[in-house]
């Protein structure tokens, strides 16, 4: 086989592996290592010593240490800890409660509630896992005794739970920052209205589906409601603390004032100050919060480890060129492109997960962004709207294994999936809109560091 043959071979090898349920990380490692090894083959080694006598090594020891140093991913760390905190200082529980209250007289109210409580809790955590998990606990149970359709319920939450890896701060966004060597500020700043927008569709398809289907969200009895002026001061009890600390952290990396990873130390600051007012804060709470930061961080680190790694072998092959090239011959126009790299990843999502498609696929498209005249942080808008699905799509959403993991017995995995489906089109049609009009994520990014300039 040719180079590129074996390049190809590689990721297909690849893909294999990870749906037969080889942990990514690891499996970007060793194959990027031993695919490695033959691309930078020179003979025969004479000792034992000479096996080891490969560039590959070198290789993956300056790939180490460039993640390691790599200024962006401190991030990475601090906002999850901040996100962690928050979790488990009971702020979210307060917060769904009030707003459900708050919006009772709403079709599907509680589902609502849930929606708005995940965008909001998105803007602290970032980490789709404990959201979806959190709101599974908190949120499923309330609308399952409320008389919710179960497969509607569990749909609310799943997607309202994906939003973190979309609304900054976004782990995700930080990852592709790093990967397209884009300005994370930038990125952040387009985020905000493609976030809010799928946010507020969701909530425009649950009134709608709600007003023509009443008996899939039966309103509840409430009984000893308190009074109108006490249902707004505990939202604003609830509310207002989160808030301000996520418009600080926003505000003082949109203003420029802070980096990413400035603003991330700012929040797990903040996230510790709202615990110990909340008076929710211990020291048991602390440490798991601490283990869960260290056991994700760590994870990250390794998956940009293994990609990296396996990104340059593929790449050293000719694997990136021969596809580059295949594409380009293919003779489209800028639309055309968009709509086969978008069609591919939501395909990819199918059988993996959103670190998969950005870290591996992600990158061979980037080198053809400037061939197209494609604006980088438009593609990089409808990346991450596309990467939604991929934690909505059988057989691997996994938003939907979180939520049976904490549900058990209660729901059938194959109710959820069908929960999920309205959502695809939803996502879908927000892609639309967005690139019908391209201000919805690139209007906040001219406005705050000016006109993008390539």
């Amino acid at each position: 086989m040719t180079d590129p043959q074996v390049a190809i071979f590689m990721l297909c090898l690849f893909i294999v592996l990870v749906m037969l349920g080889f942990p990514i990380a690891f499996t970007l490692l060793a194959m990027g290592v031993a695919f490695g090894y033959y691309a930078y083959y020179t003979g025969a080694p004479e000792s034992f010593a000479d096996i080891f006598n490969n560039n590959i090594f070198y290789l993956l020891n300056q790939n180490t240490f460039s993640v390691m140093e790599n200024p962006t991913l401190v991030a990475i760390p601090l906002f999850l800890f901040m996100g962690y905190v928050v979790e488990r200082a009971n702020i979210v529980d307060r917060l769904f409660i009030s707003l459900y209250m708050a919006a009772r007289n709403l079709p599907g109210a509680l589902a609502i509630a849930a929606l708005l409580t995940c965008t909001i809790f998105s803007t602290a955590s970032g980490i789709v896992g404990a959201v979806v998990t959190l709101m599974g606990l908190l949120a499923y149970p309330a609308m399952a005794n409320a008389g919710y359709q179960r497969s509607f319920a569990s749909g609310v939450i799943c997607a309202g739970g994906t939003l973190g890896i979309l609304i900054p701060p976004s782990i995700m966004l930080i990852v592709y920052a790093a990967i397209a060597e884009l300005s994370p500020l930038r990125l952040y700043a387009a985020a905000v209205f493609p976030g809010l927008m799928l946010a507020g569709l969701y909530m425009v398809y649950v009134i709608i589906r709600v007003k023509l289907n009443p008996s899939l969200a039966p309103k509840p009895n409430l009984e000893d409601v308190p009074p109108t002026a006490q249902i707004y001061r505990d939202l604003l009890v609830s509310f207002v603390p989160l808030t301000v600390l996520i418009m600080l952290v926003l505000g003082s990396i949109l203003g420029g004032l802070a980096t990413p990873a400035e603003a991330a130390a700012m929040g797990a600051l903040g996230g510790l100050v709202l615990a110990m007012l909340y008076r929710s804060l211990t020291w048991e709470k602390v440490k798991e919060s601490v283990y869960l930061t260290a056991k994700a961080t760590a994870m990250v680190c390794w998956l940009f480890v293994g990609s990296w790694t396996f990104a340059s072998v593929f790449s050293i092959l000719g694997g990136h060129d021969i596809i580059k090239d295949w594409v380009v011959a293919l003779d489209l126009e800028p639309w055309q492109f968009l709509v086969l790299a978008q069609l591919i990843i939501f395909v990819l999502g199918w059988p993996l997960e959103w670190s998969e498609i950005l870290i591996i696929f992600v990158p061979i498209f980037l080198p053809m962004l400037e061939f197209f005249g494609v604006n980088p942080y438009f593609f990089a808008m409808l990346v991450a709207l596309n990467l939604q699905t991929s934690f909505l799509t059988p057989p691997m959403a996994m938003s939907a294994y979180y939520l049976k993991g904490v549900l058990k017995k209660q729901i059938e995995l194959i109710e959820i999936f069908k929960g999920l489906m309205p959502y695809l089109g939803i996502v879908l049609l927000c892609m639309i809109l967005m690139y019908q009009f391209p201000g919805i994520a690139l209007y906040l990014p001219d406005y705050f560091f000016g006109p993008y300039v390539p």
